[in-house]
């Protein structure tokens, strides 16, 4: 079993992954860049401990981060407790896929993880989108190249610039309204938000299978895509694991493991 570590803007989700994409334990915490590796160690060993694994029982570790401020403490926090230096997402590291955008050294390692996870278990061609600070949908092709994709600002990010910048509008609860066209500031703000987000989601993936040519595989995950993928007309398979399973995945890539 490995650590996986998988760090965004908002949190930071990791668990341990077997060899056989077997998730032991999952567990998410708040991304802060004012934490120190003891912190951040002190977190994950509490966590690990609570659901009864021990750190010992790592072979190895892996991080992806799309914060920069936080990668070499997190990669610091993961050798105290596990013993090993873990690897890092990014230069030098082997994913295997085919990257067909105009930077490739662009492409976040989160993007990255997702798209090697979908391409091992799901039929391509594929779409993966990340419902996290901000909404992210790659496209991996049938040939297994990543073509590219969508960014877009978060559910959240975009419900606190609503009420930051619109003096009458409080915050709210993010669920369903009973039907689209509200009769209530909360439920109007609801609509737009849940109802909004899905049929942003739906309309991409409808203009992007267009220009694939093909009907995709589409797969949602991040802490946010239960809230709004259950209202999309396409038909959108979640799967919270996948950057865990990405995770693992790569981690054999760079450990003369089978992929």
């Amino acid at each position: 079993m490995i650590l996986a570590v998988d760090a965004g803007n908002t949190n930071i989700v990791f668990g341990g992954v077997d060899e056989d994409f077997n998730i032991s334990f999952l567990c998410r915490i708040s991304t802060d860049t004012n934490k120190t590796d003891d912190e951040y160690a002190v977190q994950f060993k509490t966590l690990i401990d609570l659901n009864g694994v021990s750190p010992e029982s790592f072979e190895g570790g892996i991080i992806s981060s799309v914060v920069p401020q936080i990668t070499q403490i997190l990669k610091m926090a993961l050798r105290k407790v596990t013993g090993k230096t873990p690897l890092v997402v990014g230069p030098g590291i082997k994913t295997g896929l085919n990257i067909m955008i105009d930077n490739p050294a662009q492409l976040g390692s989160d993007l990255a993880v997702g798209a090697v996870a979908a391409i091992a278990l799901y039929s391509k061609p594929l779409m993966v989108i990340d419902m996290g600070t901000a909404t992210t949908i790659c496209v991996v092709d049938k040939d297994s190249n990543y073509r590219g994709g969508i960014i877009a600002p978060g559910v959240k990010v975009s419900m606190e610039s609503l009420t930051k910048n619109a003096a009458q509008l409080q915050s709210i609860g993010l669920y369903p309204p009973k039907k689209a066209i509200g009769t209530n500031t909360a439920d109007c703000m609801r609509s737009g938000l849940v109802f909004g987000n899905a049929a942003m989601i739906d309309g991409l993936v409808d203009r992007m299978s267009a220009e694939l040519e093909d009907v995709p595989t589409v797969i949602a995950t991040g802490g946010l895509a239960p809230s709004i993928i259950p209202y999309c007309t396409h038909e959108i398979i979640i799967n919270n694991e996948l950057l865990l399973i990405g995770l693992r995945i790569i981690f054999d890539k760079n450990t003369h493991r089978p992929s």
